[in-house]
């Protein structure tokens, strides 16, 4: 039978570090999350690149999964998808929900009045020029520049 080799030591560590899904101070003031990974900039290993990028694959499949329960966002192409997985991923479902224009506007694919009215938010605002324009003109054209 072939088992992890460290399977008994990942065991000992949970059971003596525990497990944490949020950052916490240890007992000597380090920031730790998870199984007493020290994320402080000074001494502490932070994150792999590979780390970081199965954190966002994670969370960019938590959220694709969430706007699949909604038809509007099912029938938009993979680039339009993308636009509102990445202003979900911003923003957070429930705030994505109180757009109401741009909704209405995708459900009736009208991806250009959806773009204006991403445009025409206090989002826009909040992440400036560059980014704003950039998810609209996926929206409103359904593909990248």
């Amino acid at each position: 039978m072939l088992t992890d080799k460290y399977e008994i030591l990942k065991d000992k560590l949970v059971k003596h570090e525990g497990i944490s899904r949020y950052a916490y101070q240890d007992t000597v003031g380090m920031t730790t999350i998870g199984v007493g990974r020290n994320i402080d900039a000074k001494g502490g290993r932070g994150l792999s690149t590979d780390e970081i990028f199965y954190l966002l694959q994670n969370d960019i499949s938590l959220v694709e999964n969430q706007l699949s329960k909604y038809e509007w966002f099912t029938y938009l192409n993979s680039v339009r998808q993308e636009a509102i997985i990445e202003l979900t991923f911003n923003i957070g479902l429930p705030r994505l929900l109180e757009f109401h224009n741009m909704i209405s506007a995708l459900v009736a694919k009208n991806f250009s009045q959806a773009a204006r009215a991403l445009l025409d938010s206090k989002w826009a605002d909040e992440v400036g020029k560059n980014r704003s324009q950039d998810v609209a003109q996926r929206l409103n054209l359904g593909r990248y520049l």
